[in-house]
């Protein structure tokens, strides 16, 4: 296995890092299966406080199973163009990096193995929320591939309910309190979406005190009222962090719908 830093922007966090996977020797006879493209963006509440390297752990275990792993840098709160729309477009740009540098990045052999027709894409937490704005504004597409699936690991899915009871992160998030711009907490909220065309799966657990399991189970009828496809996965016993623990059974769901 190995790590590449790729940019997609000029700005200092506009970097991924691409995570190639060890193909077998092939031999004469082999029918070569397409190799999975995967997508990470990860959590912390929007802030510099945390960074990509938190879902390194997963990242490897990913690629250590096949899979080419895009694991998103974008510019968070605490530096320069971080906050809500920037950081929302940076997101959906290092979507769109699929096309250009981290394709050109891919050695031949696996390039042309690539199944860019079935991008899944990963987000936890604050990473959730910016993973579903960022598909849902591509329409899960870019010109060169299609995203299929989108499994969001106890996101924050409902701004405007979050914004209204108040919370420090969010509002430095935004820019503003949700009493001065809530036009602003609605649009970045992922229950508010259209339909976006491509599978969304849920996954929570039970102990997380972090995101409420009651708002992924609101989030989940509500969306799948308008037509959305969508699933909630409920693992019993573990919480919020388990899920950038790949020995962890939340991991393991996470794994299981992505077929990987």
């Amino acid at each position: 296995m190995k790590r590449l830093k790729v940019d997609y922007g000029e700005a200092n966090s506009q970097f991924g890092h691409l995570y190639l996977p060890v193909l077998p020797p092939a031999r004469p006879d082999d029918d070569p299966h397409p190799i999975p493209v995967v997508v990470i963006i990860h959590g912390g509440y929007w802030s510099t406080d945390f960074e990509l390297i938190v879902e390194t752990p997963i990242a490897r275990n990913l690629a250590e199973r096949g899979a080419i792993v895009w694991n998103v840098e974008y510019r968070r709160v605490g530096e320069e163009g971080g906050g809500w729309p920037r950081t929302g477009y940076d997101v959906a740009n290092g979507i769109l990096a699929l096309d250009g540098p981290v394709r050109a990045a891919l050695p031949p052999e696996i390039a042309r193995r690539a199944d860019f027709s079935h991008v899944s894409v990963i987000g936890h937490s604050a990473g959730g929320q910016l993973a579903l704005w960022a598909v849902g504004r591509l329409g899960a597409k870019t010109p060169k591939a299609t995203i299929t699936t989108i499994v969001v690991q106890a996101p924050a899915t409902d701004l405007v309910r979050v914004g209204q009871n108040g919370h420090v992160a969010l509002a430095a998030f935004i820019g503003a309190s949700y009493a001065e711009t809530p036009h602003r907490y609605r649009d970045a909220s992922p229950v508010y979406l259209p339909v976006i065309p491509a599978h969304v799966v849920v996954v929570q657990g039970d102990l997380d005190v972090s995101v409420p399991l009651e708002m992924s189970r609101s989030y989940v009828d509500r969306v799948r009222a308008n037509g959305q496809s969508v699933e909630l996965v409920t693992v019993v016993g573990e919480g919020h962090e388990a899920f950038v623990d790949p020995t962890s059974r939340c991991h393991r769901e996470t794994l299981r719908r992505l077929g990987i």
